[in-house]
């Protein structure tokens, strides 16, 4: 059975500053209860930069759903490990996103929810930590979430982060407000021999069906 990891936040602390709703069933479908309806007119990311070793240049892809209900990133070589075969920096990897959000005019945004799915070969005695961080630029918010999956596993693994609707903070209207994502794997060999075995941790998407998704809120400005 898949790995699946859940984090709920009651609100009001920094994990309240950028994630809000919840998700409904093993699958991570977004809950769009009290979530306002999506602008008609298209919205466009635009990838300012990318940088870090679990995502060199061409290997992380960004996509807006039709709906405008949500944007996934999808990475190719993403992959931490330790072990036999392994370097001795493979085992944290990293990669971060500076996205431009061109909102349509009128409406404002929240990042609602964000979905986690990969692969994990844990070792018995070995453990993976799955680390997430969210900011808006010039805001003194900062969300940080992590996920922690002991070995021995091996099998496809899903974490979901989600706080309550009320908690939502919302780019300033008017403005345009780069949305920072920085998130990070990283494996630890523990009581595992990494001299005869390996562990490792991917959030790719070699079979085109495993990627980051994150649920966007909207409402219309004043």
């Amino acid at each position: 059975m898949p790995v699946t990891v859940r984090m709920l936040a009651a609100g009001g602390a920094a994990v309240a500053a950028l994630l809000g709703s919840s998700f409904t069933g093993v699958g991570g479908e977004a809950a769009a209860t009290g979530w306002s309806t999506p602008p008609p007119d298209k919205i466009v990311i635009d990838v300012a930069t990318v940088n870090g070793s679990g995502c060199p240049a061409g290997t992380a892809a960004i996509a807006v759903s039709p709906d405008n209900t949500a944007f996934t990133v999808t990475y190719s070589d993403y992959i931490a490990q330790v072990g036999v075969g392994s370097k001795p920096t493979d085992f944290r990897k990293n990669c971060q996103l500076n996205l431009n959000v061109h909102v349509p005019q009128g409406f404002t945004y929240a990042i609602a929810a964000a979905d986690y799915r990969g692969y994990a070969h844990l070792e018995p005695g070995a453990s993976a930590v799955q680390k997430a961080n969210y900011y808006f630029q010039g805001s003194p918010q900062t969300t940080s979430l992590s996920h922690k999956f002991t070995g021995a596993v091996d099998d496809s693994w899903q974490a979901t982060d989600s706080v309550a609707v009320t908690a939502l903070v919302w780019a300033p209207c008017g403005e345009l407000r780069n949305f920072n994502i920085n998130t990070e794997l990283r494996v630890n060999a523990g009581t595992s021999d990494p001299t005869r075995t390996t562990s490792f941790m991917t959030m790719d998407s070699t079979d085109g069906s495993i990627n980051t998704v994150y649920h966007l809120a909207w409402r219309q400005c004043p």
